[in-house]
């Protein structure tokens, strides 16, 4: 009898075990993987294996907070296949040190993630106040509650300097010392989580960081990069962290330019995802966010609660989460971009001189122009080099057709930049050549004020003439890479 009864037993919990394995997918992330740790240099889950985790980071919660809700991220586990969510909590900028009351909404993320079973990053996002030190207190009273709440959940994962920058901020003098002051906070709390440490020239030095590192177990080394504007010699910096045995985690990356904005750049993202890939790198996507950018994964007008159609998913956002869907054998159903409504018939008849429109060619840029390749034309709907009309589906091309549309008017001129919320680009744009020529009186041009924002300026400092490169703020004229271009 009792044989029999313990044949009954094992079979009923086979049955529950093989009714449960599909709905539950073998467990949740957190489930499958537990307490992640760092072994030689390497992101591992608790069974010693390596992992690699994939997922979005969310813009500034006091602007785009509305995207950041159990829904929204329940979506992003289920259709996208994210395994980490970021939540970005800018300090300055209107941010947690002048509305604290924002730290709801980073919990609000923490606890949806885990009851979801998804890991999470709580970023203390620094940016335009440059250095860690700045709020350096207020960081460690914020981490001190984080990890009283989060510490016992393998979950949460702390992120405690976004981007330290600006020519004076370096790992030496800075950041490690910022680090050891606030990582102990965290570890009185929760002695096994995992810290990302931002790095100096925002968090791109991971080279400087590998050469001295953090005595603590569980750190890793934030790296950034957006595609547009970094390549090989960041490529490179990583290397070499990485042979110097610092564990490497991209906690924000984007499509765009640096500045947030600008492109998209698909196949030098594409560049940079089989990199990490082939090195194993976790990284969370910048961002889920409806703003007016080439980085932002939304459309204007897109659903802050998840459910997103093609429609509402930017060429960024498709993109991404065709990439992450990859990687989480996710059976492809990739949206279709919207067509545009009732186009009517287009004319089966080519151009009888496809010449008036010029040929693609892959070296030239082109912004909105309209181009012939393949026997149709195609319409640039952004910044495009070398991406080839009609390679990919999500790229820079609108086909128009093989009749040649009316006469194109002249695009508008383009508005007044607005500063940018968003990332600071420390990349290195062509501003055409500056004039080498002084003002005879270099009043003319405004003395240069570290409270003010730039763009393409001209400003006097120092006995001489600078000119901005890109976005920059606090950053002074002089620094050797940095954002100015002498003129004099």
């Amino acid at each position: 009898m009792k044989k029999l009864t313990t044949i009954f037993i094992v079979f009923t919990l086979a049955l529950l075990f093989v009714g449960n394995s599909t709905s539950a997918n073998n467990g949740s992330v957190v489930e499958q993987n537990g307490q992640l740790s760092i072994q030689n240099g390497q992101l591992v889950n608790e069974h010693g294996d390596p992992v690699q985790l994939k997922g979005m980071s969310s813009h500034g919660l006091q602007w785009y907070g509305q995207f950041v809700n159990y829904d929204s991220i329940k979506w992003l586990r289920d259709d996208w296949g994210i395994t980490v969510f970021r939540a970005a909590m800018y300090t300055s900028s209107g941010g947690y040190i002048e509305d604290p009351s924002v730290k709801e909404k980073v919990k609000e993320a923490v606890e949806a993630a885990i009851d979801l079973g998804i890991y999470v990053i709580i970023d203390w996002h620094i940016l335009s106040d440059n250095d860690p030190n700045i709020y350096k207190e207020e960081a460690k009273e914020f981490f001190d509650e984080m990890s009283a709440l989060y510490g016992d959940y393998p979950n949460v994962i702390y992120e405690i300097a976004n981007e330290p920058n600006g020519h004076n901020v370096r790992w030496d003098s800075h950041i490690k010392p910022y680090a050891e002051e606030v990582i102990p906070v965290i570890r009185a709390n929760d002695p096994n989580n995992i810290v990302i440490v931002g790095t100096a020239t925002w968090s791109q030095d991971v080279h400087e960081a590998a050469d001295n590192q953090l005595d603590d177990p569980n750190v890793m080394y934030a790296f950034h990069f957006y595609a547009g504007t970094h390549g090989q010699q960041l490529r490179n910096q990583v290397d070499y962290a990485l042979s110097r045995g610092a564990a490497i985690f991209v906690s924000e990356w984007g499509t765009s330019a640096a500045t947030g904005d600008g492109g998209v750049f698909l196949d030098e993202a594409q560049v940079w995802i089989d990199f990490m890939d082939e090195r194993n790198l976790s990284w969370a996507n910048w961002s889920l966010t409806h703003k007016d950018e080439s980085s932002a994964a939304l459309m204007p007008g897109a659903n802050p609660t998840g459910g997103w159609t093609a429609a509402e998913l930017s060429p960024s956002g498709a993109f991404v989460r065709e990439k992450i869907r990859e990687s989480a054998s996710i059976p492809p159903s990739d949206p279709t971009p919207p067509s545009d409504p009732d186009p009517g018939e287009p004319d089966p008849t080519p151009p009888s001189d496809p010449g008036e429109y010029p040929a693609w060619d892959p070296n030239q840029i082109y912004t909105n122009e309209i181009v012939y390749h393949n026997g149709q034309l195609w319409q640039a709907k952004w910044w495009t080099q070398n991406q080839e009309p009609g390679a990919n589906q999500y790229g820079p091309w609108e086909p128009l057709g093989d009749a040649p549309p009316s006469e194109p008017s002249d695009p508008p001129p383009p508005s007044e930049p607005e500063p940018d919320p968003g990332e600071p680009d420390p990349g290195e744009p062509d501003p055409g050549e500056p004039d080498p020529t002084p003002p005879s009186d270099p009043g003319e041009y405004p003395a240069w004020d570290p409270t003010q924002i730039y763009t393409n300026e001209i400003v006097y400092h120092n006995g001489q003439l600078w000119q901005a490169k890109w976005w920059t703020q606090n950053q002074e004229p002089g620094y050797p890479y940095g954002p100015w271009e002498p003129l004099n």
